[in-house]
Formats: structure tokens, C-alpha cells, sequence
């Protein structure tokens, strides 16, 4: 093969084009509910590892306040729905504004702090976050929760209450997400990110303005979470605090380990595997933790960078092995 036709072709971008032709055939196969409400919740809660990744995996930073934006973007469809009347399609979009807004609101303030006080400062936000919405009771239900939220209204003729329907919601919804990720990793915006997880001082030498590039990551992070959010509170239909808290934002965060900080596919695999695998040891919930602790031991130290990583790496080998051969029979 040609380096002009090396070039041409893209295994990854066949591979992605691949597990998305197998995602979009599922529902054809007629499977039982509960296998399609395990892919949507896979989707969805990768769409929110996808988020983190922006501001972990390319800034380097670790905000803990993320499960509070996907709480935003969650009620401002459910109370938009439910209360206000509004079409899931215009309330979606409110939600990821107003979640994007909190991110530049939290980032004004938080920004002023680094390292561990950021991340700290961050949690507490989240916590705040989730209280409000535990507390405010005539907007959210308070400990109530919010119950009956609409699911997604007809479209082109299609009836979204439909799981099977709904389904290609979420699909595309993810599929949106990796291609902004992914589009963004390959900008000069998302260099400029990766030259800041590398070092702030050093990014400033190049001419990179530090601030205003988190500012905008923090943005990009919190929409995507909002975006996930939207999606969660039409599909499930009742939203409490539960799903908004720092237990949340742990938990995404062992998929994103998991899958791979840093990677595209890592947000991805990492939660599908994870999510899956807790959804069949449910009947085990007391001790679920104690198998996926050590686990992620043994993945931090063999694996840092996650199962994608690994997978990355072994490409990278087998290029570098290709390479070795070339230049010998050269």
C-alpha cells in the first residue's frame, strides 16, 4: 500500500463508521426492553464521560462539579416539559445553554485557584448544586424528585415514547459528541488544551492564553454534560438528586479511567463495560466494589492509560515495527 493510499484510508475512522452501523442495526433485532434501556443509559452516561474527558483527559484539570451540569441540563428540560409546556426539542438546547453558563460562571471564579484547590473548589460547587436542587422544592420537587417528565415529542412523524425510537435519539446524540470531541482534539483550540495539560507556564511562553482556553474547556465540558443530561431526563422520565450528586461524577470518572483519560474511544469503552458489568452484578450490589476495586488498581499501575491506551499503544508498536522493517530492506 501507497503512502498516498495510506493516507486515504483511515482505520479508525472505518472503525467508528463500523461500530455505529452494528449500534444503529440493534434495534432492528427486536431484543427485550431491558437490552435497549442498558444501551440508551450506556449512552447517555458515555456522552457525560465524553464531557469530563474535555477538561481531564486535553486540560489536564479535574473538575468534580460535572454531575451538577448534567443535573442542570436534566431539569431545565424536565421543568421546561413538565411545567412550562415547552417541546423537548426546544428545551434540549436550553438546557446545554444554560448549563454552558454555569460552566463560565464556575470558571470565572475557579480559575482563580490550581491543582488540587481547583479540584476541591469544584467539588464544593457540585455539592452546592446538588443541594439546591434537593432543597428547591417548588422548582424540582425537592426530595420528591421531578415525576412524569414528558418524554420526546413526535418529530417527522415519529413517535419518540417509543424506547426503540428514542433509541436513534441517543445514538445520534452520542455520535454528535464524539464528532465534536474528536473535532476539537484536532483543532488548534484542542492543541492549545493539550499544551496546557502539559504546563502552564510553558503554554503562556508559546503565546497561548491559558485562561481564556480553560474558560472555553470548562464551557465545552459542561455543555456536553447538559447535552447528556437532556437526553437522560426525556428518556427516564422522573429526575431526582440522586443522579446529580459527586457520586455521580465518581462514577464517571472510573469509566473514563477505565476506557482511557485522554483517549476518543476511552470514554466509550470504558463506560460500556463498567455499566454493563454492573447492570448483570446487580444482585451482587454490596460487593460490587470490592471485584472493580482492585481492578482499577492493577489498571492504574499496568494500564494509566486506560484499555484504549493500551490498544493505542500496540498500534503505535506495530507502526514503529513496520517502520524498522522498511528502513532495513530499504
Amino acid at each position: 500500500m501507497s503512502a498516498a493510499t495510506r493516507r486515504k484510508f483511515n482505520p479508525g475512522l472505518l472503525g467508528w463508521l463500523a461500530v455505529f452501523a452494528l449500534a444503529a442495526g440493534l434495534p432492528l433485532l427486536q431484543p427485550g426492553g431491558y437490552v435497549l434501556d442498558v444501551a440508551i443509559n450506556t449512552m447517555i452516561w458515555a456522552m457525560l464521560a465524553y464531557g469530563l474527558n474535555i477538561m481531564l483527559g486535553y486540560t489536564g484539570l479535574l473538575s468534580l462539579a460535572h454531575a451538577g451540569f448534567f443535573g442542570i441540563g436534566a431539569y431545565t428540560v424536565g421543568i421546561l416539559t413538565l411545567k412550562a409546556g415547552w417541546s423537548f426539542w426546544l428545551a434540549w438546547p436550553a438546557g446545554v445553554l444554560l448549563a454552558a453558563l454555569g460552566g463560565l460562571l464556575l470558571g470565572l471564579v475557579a480559575f482563580r485557584t490550581r491543582g488540587d484547590a481547583f479540584s476541591i473548589f469544584t467539588l464544593g460547587v457540585g455539592v452546592i448544586i446538588a443541594l439546591v436542587i434537593n432543597k428547591w422544592d417548588d422548582l424540582t420537587g425537592g426530595n420528591d424528585g421531578l415525576n412524569g417528565v414528558p418524554p420526546a415529542s413526535s418529530l417527522l412523524g415519529i413517535d419518540f415514547s417509543k424506547s426503540a425510537n428514542f433509541y436513534y435519539v441517543a445514538l445520534a446524540a452520542l455520535a454528535l459528541t464524539i464528532l465534536v470531541v474528536a473535532r476539537t482534539r484536532q483543532s488548534v483550540f484542542g492543541r492549545s488544551l493539550v499544551a496546557i495539560r502539559g504546563g502552564e507556564d510553558l503554554a503562556r511562553s508559546a503565546g497561548i492564553d491559558v485562561y481564556t482556553h480553560k474558560l472555553r474547556a470548562l464551557m465545552l465540558s459542561t455543555a456536553i454534560a447538559g447535552f447528556a443530561g437532556g437526553v437522560y431526563a426525556a428518556y427516564v422520565g422522573f429526575l431526582g438528586s440522586g443522579a446529580t450528586g459527586p457520586t455521580t461524577t465518581f462514577t464517571v470518572l472510573l469509566y473514563l479511567l477505565v476506557g482511557g483519560v485522554g483517549t476518543l474511544a476511552g470514554p466509550l469503552v470504558g463506560t460500556a463495560l463498567i455499566y454493563v458489568a454492573l447492570q448483570f452484578m446487580k444482585g451482587l450490589q454490596d460487593y460490587q466494589y470490592i471485584v472493580f476495586g482492585p481492578l482499577l488498581v492493577l489498571l492504574v499501575l499496568f494500564a494509566p492509560q486506560g484499555l484504549a491506551g493500551l490498544w493505542d499503544r500496540a498500534q503505535a508498536r506495530r507502526v514503529r515495527a513496520r517502520t524498522e522493517r522498511t528502513v532495513d530492506h530499504a
